[in-house]
């Protein structure tokens, strides 16, 4: 492996968790302005257009037409794939080289550097206005795996449940100021300042990821002889052969790979499905929003509580189980703005909950190992690869049937999955928070 030194900072615990909780603080603005609230509102407006009394949401790109959702959806499905490429590779030569911090600064740049790019987004040149997305989507979701591999590094067993809650938290938290002081400055000065709320998401991710660059612990190996790329495969066919035979985190990976179809899919189209199939105002999506990511903070902290009692596979059991009830709901029921409020309260419930716990839990089903890039490269390649078929899924039911509603069914399918496949997770072994 390389001898390894350690350059160790004059941080205490207690500071170098906080420096971690502070990226979840710093990125979580691109989920909320770009994925959930402004940007759809903004993406949706543009590409649609009314023609002697007709509206159109279809447009070119590449020579082909699509409707505008259906494009988004495969724009976001698309940098996913890269994400599952490049993932691996680079998680496995972190570990070699004790490189995480490195990578993780790297992705952070370039989805800050994509979310600037948006300022410039032009429905006339969709190909290169779709790219900036396009890169802001692959910082953002690549960072997250050498993010979430510090977890174990800095945090003990009984501590994780919690200080995962916490990043959540404070990333919802974080978030929601970034978001309510882009909408009172689009309120007071116009919407012409809709494209520098893009701006201020790459600025405020980049900005106070400092922090977490500063506090994290840097653990640099020697540069081993020979290809560092094979390196990193090798590290990532010894982590593939030791997860040979584990049962338990083999068929939480695979409920985990499942269930990322459906939930991330919810999250990314929640708000292209409120505008255009409930017909939300923009002061009524954004209103549904804030309600989603402040429920959220409560969500967070009570599945952590709720999995000291019954234990994480039982909690996640009965949170995949009211996922899937929510989606019957909104199929069903959503109908207007009164009943998308309440289907928003149910997720951000869920979402806080379920996320924090999702990652939690298989930081405990870890092994004893240094080399938890490498592991969390499987758990962020298996989410990654469920929302690129769930959102291929989504888009492709929408553009064969003209409705989005009709692919909530997809959905309510893959819960109905991930549900057999956590129920089959041995019961001696359920209760992870003591094994």
């Amino acid at each position: 492996m390389g001898k390894q030194s350690d350059h160790p900072r004059a941080y205490t615990k207690k500071a170098v968790q906080k420096g971690w909780l502070m990226y979840d603080w710093a990125n979580s603005a691109y989920f909320l302005v770009i994925t959930t609230a402004i940007f759809p509102l903004f993406y949706t407006a543009i590409t649609t257009t009314t023609v002697d009394g007709v509206i159109s949401d279809a447009v070119s790109f590449m020579g082909k037409t699509f409707i505008n959702t259906q494009l988004y959806s495969y724009i976001i499905a698309a940098s996913f794939l890269i994400v599952i490429i490049a993932s691996p590779l680079l998680s496995g030569m972190a570990d070699y080289l004790g490189r995480k911090l490195l990578f993780l600064k790297c992705f952070c740049y370039v989805g800050a550097a994509g979310c600037i790019g948006l300022y410039w987004f032009d429905v006339e040149h969709l190909e290169w206005s779709m790219s900036a997305l396009f890169m802001a989507n692959i910082g953002a979701w690549g960072s997250l795996g050498f993010y979430n591999a510090f977890l174990p590094e800095i945090a003990e067993r009984e501590e994780q449940d919690l200080l995962s809650a916490k990043g959540y938290s404070w990333g919802f938290a974080g978030a929601v100021i970034l978001l309510v002081m882009c909408l009172a400055l689009i309120m007071g000065i116009g919407d012409q300042f809709t494209r520098w709320a893009f701006v201020g998401v790459g600025l405020w991710w980049a900005g106070w990821a400092q922090i977490t660059f500063r506090r994290l612990p840097v653990r640099v190996k020697e540069r081993p002889e020979g290809n560092i790329m094979m390196k990193g495969f090798h590290e990532l066919r010894g982590v593939a052969r030791e997860l040979k035979g584990k049962t338990r985190i083999v068929r939480y990976l695979l409920s985990f790979f499942v269930m990322s179809m459906a939930i991330q899919t919810i999250m990314l189209m929640a708000s292209s499905f409120g505008i255009k199939e409930v017909k939300l105002a923009s002061d009524e999506l954004i209103i549904a929003i804030l309600l989603i990511q402040l429920i959220a903070i409560p969500g967070a902290f009570l599945f952590s509580w709720l999995s000291k009692q019954w234990g994480n596979v039982t909690v996640l059991l009965m949170a995949t189980a009211m996922w899937a009830g929510v989606c019957l709901f909104a199929y069903f029921l959503v109908d207007g703005s009164a009943m998308f409020f309440v289907a928003a309260g149910i997720v951000g419930f869920m979402m806080g909950g379920t996320q924090s716990l999702n990652r939690s839990t298989y930081t405990k089903m870890l092994p004893e190992t240094e080399d938890t890039a490498s592991y969390f490269s499987f758990y962020e390649v298996l989410e990654k690869l469920g929302v690129v078929i769930g959102m291929f899924s989504w888009g492709y039911i929408e553009g064969l049937t003209g409705s989005m509603r009709s692919s909530i069914l997809a959905l309510i399918g893959f819960f109905a999955v991930a549900m057999i496949l956590l129920a089959s997770i041995p019961r001696a072994e359920n209760n992870i928070s003591v094994a």
